[in-house]
């Protein structure tokens, strides 16, 4: 008699990848606060604004309740690159406000200039958003449409 029971990944291969994956964007980070954004690379960061670590001024957070996404690109400030998070001052409205975002609490990761981009799951929420939903900022749409690389690939069928 065989065993049906389907096994089980003890190694957390899906960890595994999820954490190299955000190994690529601290590495690209870590590259800008050495030498700066080369040629045309820029970067969209979106990342949700109430997952675990996440630290957003109070009317930051009011406008984006659930979600935001940020642009490193020309005016940006004081970038510091951490083994589990990043912190950047970006200007809203032309006041510098600090935002530290962990690469946890990080959804989409893209590079327009060579259609690059990371997508990952939902993190978990510190707390609901009371808030009515807000449209999130989108990224803007593609010409031969971006380069994806999902974690589906690896999961097993």
């Amino acid at each position: 008699m065989t065993d049906q029971t389907p096994p089980v990944d003890e190694m957390q291969y899906e960890r595994l990848a999820h954490e190299a994956l955000r190994g690529v964007m601290r590495a690209a980070l870590q590259r800008v606060l050495a030498d700066g954004l080369p040629g045309a690379h820029h970067f969209y960061i979106t990342f949700a604004t109430r997952a675990a670590g996440v630290v957003v001024p109070p009317d930051i957070l009011a406008k984006y309740p659930q979600e935001m996404t940020v642009v490193l690109q020309h005016q940006y400030e004081d970038l510091r690159v951490e083994d589990e998070r990043f912190s950047v001052k970006l200007r809203f409205g032309g006041l510098p406000k600090n935002l530290v975002i962990p690469y946890a609490a990080i959804t989409r990761f893209f590079d327009p200039s060579v259609q690059f981009m990371l997508q990952f799951e939902e993190p978990a929420v510190v707390e609901a958003a009371e808030e009515p939903p807000v449209q999130s900022t989108e990224l803007p749409p593609a010409s031969d449409g971006p380069k994806v690389v999902s974690l589906d690939q690896f999961r097993k069928k």
